[in-house]
């Protein structure tokens, strides 16, 4: 798969195979990415993999703190739209293209409650990465580099027919993180990354998303 056909192809995958991803393979993808840009060289990303028993019990954890009340309390400023503004609304017609899809009705309080908690469990994958930074650094300022990396990993997790969701949803409690996977203080939780083998059958697995124009968003200064 070349470069063009990966970034065309990524999407985020809402429900996986149970098979298990090789080590090897999660590790070849975690090498390559590496190669992602970053500020002076500095490659400030650091991951924690998690999978099988370790991955089941933060699951529980997590859907057990969410059903206790517990509002979720990221480590970072998870993404807020205005709500008069265009980015609320792009934000509103997908999750209700996802709930056509998945025939959630905008009534049914339980199923939305069960896809949320499907979104805190990483979409039921076999493999989580969680990407973390030193708090050393100047909060804020890695940011651009995680995201690079991010994709990264995404793209190239599909050469091995792979598919992932990147999550705020997975770092959403910290703590179960730092107690299950001993992700010390001195880390800075950012984000997670879910990683499977992509179950085609299920509904929001066929979600195709829109891209603005880019005239739209896009001036031009020097061209003819």
């Amino acid at each position: 798969m070349d470069v063009i056909e990966a970034i065309q192809t990524r999407k985020s995958i809402r429900d996986f195979k149970n098979d298990a991803v090789p080590q090897s393979i999660i590790q070849e993808i975690l090498e390559i990415s590496c190669r992602a840009p970053s500020a002076m060289n500095t490659q400030p990303w650091e991951f924690t993999v998690i999978a099988k028993d370790i991955l089941d019990s933060v699951r529980a954890a997590t859907v057990e703190k969410l059903q206790s009340g517990e509002k979720p309390h990221a480590e970072h400023a998870v993404a807020g739209w205005p709500k008069e503004s265009v980015y609320r609304q792009r934000q509103v017609d997908l999750g209700r293209e996802i709930f056509r899809l998945m025939e959630i009705n905008k009534e049914d309080s339980d199923k939305r409650s069960e896809w949320m908690e499907r979104g805190l469990q990483y979409f039921h994958a076999p493999a989580a990465i969680i990407i973390s930074v030193d708090r050393m650094l100047a909060k804020g300022t890695p940011i651009f580099d995680i995201g690079s990396v991010t994709q990264t990993i995404c793209l190239a997790a599909l050469q091995y027919g792979l598919g992932t969701c990147i999550q705020n949803q997975g770092v959403m409690y910290p703590e179960i993180l730092r107690e299950l996977c001993n992700i010390p203080e001195s880390k800075q939780i950012i984000i997670a990354i879910a990683l499977g083998y992509p179950n085609w059958d299920f509904p929001a697995n066929r979600l195709k998303t829109t891209r603005v124009p880019i005239k739209s968003i896009t001036t031009w200064h020097g061209f003819d």
